[in-house]
């Protein structure tokens, strides 16, 4: 697995980096955004949504835990989904039938990372820290056929040293 990582200075950067990444997005893609409280995970989840053109405002999902955002141009809807509620408990993932989701929307899911893997084996880990010096750093970690699209793809910027 070839792991690319993407420094994002500002917020901006991060929602440039979004939108890349939603440009790139198609249904049956699963994301997982993965990273501390304050890293950016809803930042870069409103650029995906601005890539992919979904309709609907982009925010933590928290107490609702799943939004879905309907098809703009692109034709494919977003399921932005906020697992941190769930606290690992699998059968509330289960309950939001996200694999049904998968077969015509894209699905983002923030604090998903050791629940949502089992949706699908082709799925991006997007690891997000927050360094001391405000900086964002995007590690981009392909499972299945996302390695290739990774390795390929320009959405993923500049890798840094």
């Amino acid at each position: 697995m070839a792991q690319v990582s993407v420094e994002l200075p500002a917020p901006e950067d991060a929602v440039r980096f979004g939108r890349s990444l939603g440009r790139v997005l198609d249904a049956g893609d699963l994301v997982l955004l993965a990273g501390p409280l304050g890293a950016g995970k809803t930042t870069l989840a409103r650029g995906v949504a601005e890539g992919m053109g979904v309709s609907g405002r982009v925010s933590s999902p928290t107490f609702v835990l799943a939004r879905v955002h309907p098809a703009g141009g692109s034709g494919v809807s977003l399921v932005h989904v906020d697992a941190y509620r769930l606290g690992g408990d699998l059968s509330q993932l289960d309950d939001l039938d996200l694999d049904t989701d998968l077969e015509h929307a894209a699905v983002l899911v923030e604090w998903g990372e050791g629940m949502a893997e089992h949706l699908s084996e082709d799925h991006l880990v997007v690891r997000l820290e927050r360094r001391d010096d405000d900086v964002r750093v995007a590690t981009l970690e392909p499972h299945g056929s996302w390695t290739a699209r990774v390795a390929g793809a320009s959405f993923a910027g500049e890798p840094r040293p």
